[in-house]
């Protein structure tokens, strides 16, 4: 039984849903041919993805293709009460509330393992934490999975090194319609959504930091400059650095860049990115936010542990007071900002992304027999009919090689 905040919301939820549908062109193909074939029958899924309007959708389709479908969000300030009381009423089980304590939210990933699940879809990796952990006992149907941030593949890889990986997964964030396309312009877009409608703030002639040049902060500093901001970039990868100078933006250490940010996005994945030292030399009324999966990129304890006063000061905006008088504001308690203090990323974003995860679970199926416990790459050819089904959907037409052309580039005669 579904674990939602109010079922009366339903209705308001089943509208969001409704309309991402009309804007998810490729998803709804695959809709259409999984009702058809019903590659999922007899197969449970669970799902771990911010619990919004495009999950949603995503989990509808999924029980459309014959799946047993259990779903949960992946961070609780991004779940949308409306959207899970609105999907618990279309037949999909759902367990998520915002703003759950971290017991709750423990309690919602368990339920959805509950079902003990034949594939996953997981979203910075706390399904596969808890079945290579204390949920070990509910995995013992897994075909395998999905993963679709970089911070999750990053820890799959790691324990895949370390021969503890529960099952075999599949790198939905390497694919081409991911990171080409979700990561850069979805995050892009997405983040300065969320912190425009919070802030209510002009981007133009302020100073933005992004911390981080992957595909998601190259769409965060992009975004930025076509607003009129000055955007500085910090980076530990020299080639990154040397791509975001060729872009036009100042790159420089964290300890400088921090006197001089209006606004700092952190888009790292990594934890300490900025941290008490630069709080130190920070402008008064700077804002702080993170665009990384998990909440440990702004030290924001850190903070806290320096301010004399902490107070809200509009939804979503903490302002820490600093002994000098200088304030600090955290926008989304430093979770992802796009989606705690936003609607995430567009619909006609999540169509390709989401129709990566669809497609992957069916060819992980298909390849049941033959799956070791490792990390897989999404075949080219799903990245391929994803890419021309979005194309179609736009109404657009490419060239096609000719068979000389072909055998030109993949041969060695001139």
């Amino acid at each position: 039984m579904s674990i939602v905040k109010d079922m009366s919301l339903a209705g308001a939820g089943r509208r969001k849903i409704e309309w991402v549908r009309d804007f998810m062109p490729a998803l709804g193909g695959i809709e259409a041919r999984f009702e058809r074939e019903k590659p999922f029958a007899g197969l449970r899924i669970a799902v771990s993805v911010h619990l919004e309007a495009k999950t949603a959708n995503l989990g509808y389709v999924l029980q459309k293709g014959g799946a047993e479908v259990r779903l949960t969000g992946s961070n609780p300030l991004s779940t949308q009460d409306d959207v899970a009381a609105g999907l618990a009423s279309m037949g999909v089980e759902t367990f998520g509330i915002h703003g759950a304590s971290a017991e709750e939210y423990e309690s919602h990933l368990i339920e959805t393992l509950k079902s003990r699940p034949h594939l996953i879809v997981d979203d910075g990796g706390d399904l596969v934490h808890l079945l290579g952990g204390k949920c070990a006992g509910l995995g013992e149907c897994l075909i395998g999975g999905c993963e679709e941030t970089t911070t999750g593949i990053l820890r799959l890889r790691a324990r895949e090194r370390e021969g503890i990986l529960p099952c075999p997964m599949m790198a939905v964030n390497d694919a081409k319609a991911k990171h080409y396309y979700d990561n850069k312009y979805g995050t892009g877009q997405s983040v300065w959504d969320a912190i425009m409608h919070t802030t209510n703030l002009i981007v133009a002639g302020k100073t933005v930091v992004v911390a981080g040049y992957g595909w998601c902060g190259k769409g965060v500093a992009m975004r930025a400059a076509g607003m009129g901001a000055d955007v500085i970039v910090t980076e530990v990868d020299p080639f990154k650095a040397l791509d975001a100078t060729m872009q036009g933006f100042r790159v420089m250490k964290m300890e400088e860049a921090a006197k001089y940010g209006d606004i700092f996005v952190t888009v790292t994945g990594c934890r300490d990115v900025i941290t008490p030292a630069h709080f130190k030399v920070m402008k008064h009324n700077a804002l702080l936010s993170n665009a990384g999966h998990f909440d440990c990129e702004v030290d924001v304890a850190g903070l806290e542990s320096l301010a004399v006063k902490k107070e809200l000061r509009r939804d979503n905006i903490v302002g820490y007071t600093l002994p000098d008088g200088r304030v600090l504001n955290v926008i989304g308690e430093g979770r992802l900002v796009n989606l705690a203090a936003g609607n995430g990323h567009p619909a006609e974003i999540m169509d390709m992304s989401f129709a990566v995860q669809a497609l992957a679970l069916e060819w992980l199926v298909r390849h049941r027999d033959c799956l070791e416990k490792k990390v897989y790459q999404v075949p080219g050819e799903i990245d391929d009919e994803i890419g021309r089904v979005k194309l179609a959907a736009l109404g657009l037409s490419i060239d096609t090689l000719t068979p000389g052309q072909e055998a030109y580039l993949n041969g060695w005669k001139a």
